[in-house]
């Protein structure tokens, strides 16, 4: 089987198998961690392997040079520490603690790219995997799991392609499925991340940031709309198990030099240099919709002075996510893309006068309407707003494209024609019949600073004309039906009786 090469097809599913190992008995919310921490633990068991093998066939017996040559490696795997390891010891009274152990040992020995990566997921926990005889089982299970064929990670066996980021993907958008309310957090369907990465256009020498990173998986689509490797991608994430996957994702993407900060972008920011934020040429970010307790109290104190426009209310952050990311937008040259809830287009207050004042200073390029039940945890239609501190025009565009989609099961999805019209109307600032229009600073003052789209774009469909005449004869002919249907029941119930 050495020349074996899986599908992508064949590694979803044999990826997807393995969760049955926890299904049932741990939640999707935590056995998601055991499952990724494995996925990327045997990439990097696999990947070691595959150097180690080619630099034998090199350097044939001289161990002293092939050590040399692996501590050069993008990562180190230190001894005892290989996935062929615990397969070895699967058997161990005390496996889960061995593997607490490999983990640990390959954090420490990788500390610059993997610091913490590994602290929110234990192995040995009897809480979420149970007792010793249970757990033991449960783990040799997960083993021999990734022990298939299917899940032979070796690039001399899988090529240069990504299908292992592709596999991890995957699984975290199954598993974004599959917790319900919660899943919008860590994941952004991925159509919607390839929308908005061709939305923003990204170019060569980008520096590219999520500052709700979530599993890192929209940073990275945008991040491949560059051409070439030659890019930055910076991000924050408030959650310590989410983060820890971003890391973990970025570097399955070849990725390592992500720069991910476990912090709260609104009360503590991380992304700091001369004791200012950061800036970046594209800032993108999927953040949590109308998030509460938010970190109101502490704005006006602001060490940023990033709510000089206003401050949003305690029960809403959009805004104070929104103002984050212009802050951190380059001058003359950043971009800002967001997806937010339609209520950020119109609801009034603090939140009115915010918009207001982007709208002024026109900062805002475009306003697009997107389908229903595109996002995992929420059926809600959203929207995206793109911001430009290089605009040159006056007007903003607004697109309805809430009715192209392809409708499935659980959550609906874009399809690429959807995608391409979105982006072909953008790219040229053009008004269709019922789809897109563009609305100059007046009207938007005329109508108070209103965002909301069907008061520009007008997608009403007058109902066909009636001719009552056809109408009034059908009723005629089916009342004449229904008269005949019923002297027949009538003769038949007539027959029933003389028997």
């Amino acid at each position: 089987m050495t020349d074996y090469k899986p599908s992508q097809q064949e590694i979803n599913q044999a990826l997807w198998s393995a969760c049955d190992t926890f299904r049932g008995v741990v939640d999707p919310s935590e056995y998601k961690n055991y499952i990724l921490v494995f996925l990327f633990l045997k990439y990097l068991s696999d990947v070691w392997k595959d150097r180690y093998e080619a630099y034998k066939k090199e350097y044939g017996d001289d161990e002293e040079l092939i050590r040399r040559r692996m501590k050069r490696e993008r990562f180190v795997l230190p001894e005892n520490c290989s996935f062929d390891y615990l397969v070895e010891n699967q058997n161990a009274e005390d496996l889960g603690d061995r593997i607490n152990k490999v983990l640990e040992k390959i954090e420490e020995a990788n500390y610059e790219k993997l610091e913490g990566v590994f602290r929110n997921v234990d192995f040995n926990s009897e809480g979420n995997l149970g007792k010793t005889k249970d757990r033991n089982r449960r783990l040799k299970n997960l083993i021999n799991d990734f022990h298939k064929p299917e899940l032979n990670f070796r690039p001399s066996v899988i090529g240069t392609e990504d299908i292992i980021g592709n596999g991890y993907m995957y699984l975290i958008e199954r598993f974004a499925s599959d917790a319900g309310k919660k899943g919008g957090e860590f994941y952004t369907p991925h159509e919607v991340s390839q929308l908005l990465a061709k939305l923003l256009k990204p170019q060569p020498g980008d520096r590219i940031c999520d500052p709700a990173m979530g599993s890192g998986s929209l940073a990275i689509t945008v991040a491949e709309e560059v051409d070439g490797k030659d890019f930055r991608i910076y991000g924050q994430e408030s959650n310590g198990s989410t983060w820890a996957l971003a890391k973990m994702n970025m570097f399955l993407h070849g990725m390592d030099a992500a720069d991910i900060r476990w912090c709260d972008t609104l009360n503590s920011p991380d992304l700091v240099e001369n004791d200012q934020l950061m800036k970046f040429e594209i800032v993108v970010a999927n953040p949590p919709f109308s998030l509460d307790k938010w970190g109101k109290e502490e704005a006006k104190d602001d060490l940023y002075n990033r709510y000089k426009r206003g401050i949003p209310p305690k029960s809403r952050a959009d805004y104070a996510f929104i103002q984050h990311m212009i802050e951190t937008a380059k001058e003359n040259t950043g971009k800002v893309g967001v997806i937010v809830p339609h209520g950020v287009l119109f609801r009034s207050g603090a939140e009115g006068r915010i918009r207001e004042a982007l709208i002024k200073e026109n900062l805002l390029e475009a306003v697009i309407g997107l389908p229903e039940n595109l996002f995992f945890g929420t059926g809600i239609p959203a929207a995206i707003l793109i911001f430009n501190k290089a605009k040159e025009r006056e007007e903003v565009l607004f697109i309805d494209a809430s009715k192209g989609f392809e409708k499935g099961t659980r959550q609906n999805k874009l399809r690429k024609e959807d995608i391409d019209k979105i982006v072909e109307t953008y790219d040229a600032v053009e008004e269709k019949d019922k789809y897109s229009y563009v609305v100059s600073p007046e009207e938007l003052k005329e109508n108070d600073y209103n965002l909301n789209i069907p008061r520009y774009v007008d997608t009403f469909e007058p109902e066909a004309e009636v001719n009552i005449d056809e109408v009034q004869k059908e009723i005629t002919d089916l009342e004449s039906e229904l008269e005949n249907v019923r002297s027949k029941m009538k003769g038949l119930l007539s027959q029933i009786e003389q028997q």
